[in-house]
């Protein structure tokens, strides 16, 4: 079972990937989208968006991250694809799900589905302009106001010479409202001959198992299910019949205090307790502890103060420590082994 970290702008950027990585269980990330519009863009803003490509397009944990292009024109599209292949890009995936209203009122994202024909061209000249050996994916959605292009779309997206399909189960009139149609896939991974990967809605094994049987692929896109529980991915390898892994709270403290160091660098001071409590809303959907931070953390925006919780949270295990009469020992992550099993 394949499974891929989603690309999602304004949540998982470079610092929550390389956080979730750690942990283990995913197979490939996918960039937020590096929107192109009209030109070029300079090696500088593809490493600042995209800082794996300084570490051969992996993260710490050596997992791969995959570039994703956000626009229509084909020929900008492909120029911009062709320099993400000489700065090393693992791969290149197109956007064709963004649900964004600014996106698709400048005709990029999930508005392109009503268009399966440009659709097309932007593929295959993205297919043209990279080396043959570096692979071209796309994600779409069932469509933008409606799915009755799906199957159109999806057979473009092969035409032009993509090597892999991410659908998101909803359109983008849909946008993330409950349900996700995963059963509307199958109609497209049956009409195309590449790799296809169920997207949308996906927060635990059960959710899991009955995407890939109502859809009837085998690999999984997981976003805002993942983050919520970044042992989802150990999870469902374990109910596939691989070794479990525990990934509970004492494995995601020392975590959370990494992801807080990472934004540090990447992140203005007045936003980064914003974005340490985005994740920390998300996690308190599967862990208990997660909402005692949170209502900890929550009127706290003073960089200095957050540093300063999280100075007192370590704290405490050595007091208790101290006060048994022992040392406790560090929480453990998984290992490289295990994150390979």
């Amino acid at each position: 079972m394949t499974i891929l970290l989603a690309p999602m702008e304004g949540l998982l950027d470079p610092s929550l990937r390389d956080v979730l990585t750690r942990v283990g269980g995913v197979d490939r990330c996918v960039s937020e989208f590096i929107r192109i519009t009209d030109q070029l863009l300079p090696e500088r803003v593809f490493t600042r968006l995209m800082p794996e490509l300084l570490t051969g397009s992996r993260t710490a944990a050596g997992v791969p991250v995959r570039a994703q292009l956000l626009g229509s024109d084909p020929a900008c599209l492909a120029d911009n694809a062709a320099r993400l292949a000489e700065l090393g890009a693992e791969g290149i995936d197109l956007n064709f799900g963004c649900p964004a209203r600014t996106v698709n009122r400048h005709r990029g994202g999930a508005v392109l589905l009503d268009e399966p024909e440009l659709v097309g061209r932007i593929v295959a000249a993205v297919r043209r302009a990279v080396p043959a050996r570096l692979p071209v994916s796309a994600k779409m959605r069932l469509g933008h106001r409606d799915d009755s292009l799906r199957l159109e779309a999806a057979r473009a997206i092969a035409d032009g010479g993509a090597a892999e399909l991410v659908v998101h189960a909803r359109t983008k009139l849909q946008g993330y409202r409950p349900p996700a149609h995963w059963d509307r896939i199958a109609a497209i991974r049956e009409a195309v001959a590449m790799p296809v990967i169920a997207n949308g809605e996906i927060w635990t094994v059960a959710d899991a198992r009955r995407a890939r049987a109502e859809s009837g692929c085998q690999g999984l896109m997981l976003g805002r299910g993942l983050v919520a529980d970044p042992g989802l991915g150990w999870a469902l390898r374990a109910a596939d019949g691989q070794a479990a892994v525990e990934v509970g709270w004492p494995q995601l403290l020392p975590l959370l205090a990494l992801y807080w160091a990472r934004i540090a660098g990447r992140t203005a001071p007045r936003h980064r307790a914003g974005r340490l409590k985005q994740w920390l809303n998300l996690l308190r959907r599967r862990h208990p502890q997660a909402q005692a931070a949170f209502d900890a953390l929550r009127p706290l925006d003073d960089p200095a103060r957050v540093s300063e919780w999280f100075g007192a949270v370590a704290e405490e295990p050595r007091s208790a420590a101290c006060r048994g009469g022992s040392q406790p020992s560090e929480p453990e992550l998984p290992t490289a082994a295990c994150r390979q099993a």
